[in-house]
């Protein structure tokens, strides 16, 4: 069954990327910022953009199935002010909600930083889940991790299901039955995979057949053009380290604060992941030690390739998030699609949500109204 769904705060519009192949249709975006907007129009041209989401009583009264959006995360994320539901963008999750009330889809999904779940002490999640069941929705909440589906970064995001009248297809969709039942699946063991396999760690899902579509971010090839194999792309001189294949390497902080740079190289530099440094003094702690941090809107990201810094490719932030090549490359203000500013296809990828979770997310839903059809 194909679901037709409305979509608010859309972006670049990640839910429509992942849910294309599923058959799934989109009837409206709404989003307000001209960047993302120029994009959906060419991308998406017959899909109107409503705009601004608090005029949702203005919208055309079309039913839809299902109906996404990751609010404003500003006034929940531990860098904010953390005003929560004082703020206006947090107040638009409850907007959100008011949207739903109108249309009643049956499916919600909706999305935010893990910041949402401590705001207030709580109690602004709590309102907003509240407020959810008094609608009459069924609701389950999870913090899935991105690095656990195919993609070279690490974004924790708090993900947020609802169904019409059943907390059960609403659970089905973001727990297993193993975890349902009391029997969750066993941890990962530190070395483990990371991008194969979303039953370990915090996702506790498996992606038996995930199919990474960008093959300069899968474990099986280096990254960018920068070094040779992944198996052996870095080592610490005379140590004998070798960095390990199953991580995408030019995309990881090589050990970076441990070792220092001196001990380290391949081909004469270790592939270094920082945001926001313009050369190797701004390093400090803006250097991860862990899989690749998240991406943000409001830093650069770059790659450091021995003592120099290149920024990561607009084109390499729109893997990191699941999209395909040149997704954000558009005809703006003007200028051939070639000619496109870096800036804001940063910006877009920064605020956007990662593909392939959202396509898990599409295709656990699709597999609870395949079951329910067949009743």
């Amino acid at each position: 069954m194909s679901l037709k769904y409305g979509s608010v705060c859309s972006g670049v519009e990640a839910a429509t990327a992942a849910w294309h192949p599923l058959g799934w249709e989109p009837q409206w975006f709404s989003e307000i910022e001209k960047f993302p907007s120029a994009v959906l129009e060419h991308h998406y041209p017959d899909v109107p953009n409503l705009g601004d989401m608090t005029q949702f009583k203005e919208w055309p009264n079309d039913p839809i199935d299902l109906l996404v959006g990751g609010t404003p995360c500003q006034s929940f994320s531990v860098a904010g002010l953390r005003k929560g539901l004082d703020d206006p963008r947090g107040n638009l999750m409850l907007t959100y909600l008011a949207i739903a009330a109108r249309y009643s889809p049956k499916w919600l999904v909706w999305e935010n930083v893990p910041g949402v779940l401590s705001s207030n002490g709580g109690r602004d999640f709590g309102a907003f889940l509240g407020a959810m069941g008094q609608l009459g929705y069924g609701f389950s909440w999870r913090i899935l991790d991105a690095q656990y589906f195919g993609v070279a970064q690490r974004r924790r995001r708090v993900f947020v299901v609802g169904y019409l009248g059943d907390w059960r297809r609403a659970a089905a969709v973001l727990f297993e039955r193993e975890s349902l039942s009391g029997h969750p699946a066993p941890s990962r063991e530190t070395g483990e995979e990371v991008a194969a396999n979303v039953g370990a760690g915090a996702t506790g899902s498996h992606w038996d057949n995930v199919t990474n579509p960008h093959p300069s971010l899968s474990q099986s090839h280096n990254t960018g053009g920068i070094g040779g194999s992944n198996q052996e792309l870095f080592s610490q001189r005379g140590s004998g380290i070798i960095w390990p294949a199953n991580i995408a390497s030019t995309l990881n902080a090589a050990f970076g604060s441990k070792l220092g740079l001196e001990d380290q190289h391949i081909n004469g530099g270790a592939p270094m992941f920082v945001f926001g440094a313009q050369n190797s003094a701004n390093q400090g702690d803006s250097v991860s030690t862990e899989v690749t941090p998240t991406l943000d809107k409001s830093k650069t990201p770059a790659v450091m390739n021995d003592l120099a810094v290149r920024r990561l490719t607009p084109n390499e932030c729109e893997r990191l998030q699941g999209f395909p090549d040149g997704y954000t490359q558009i005809p703006w203000r003007n200028k051939k699609a070639e000619d496109c500013p870096d800036g804001p296809r940063y910006k877009a990828m920064g605020n956007s949500m990662a593909v392939p979770v959202m396509r898990w997310i599409g295709e656990k839903i699709q597999e609870v109204e395949n079951k329910g059809n067949m009743k």
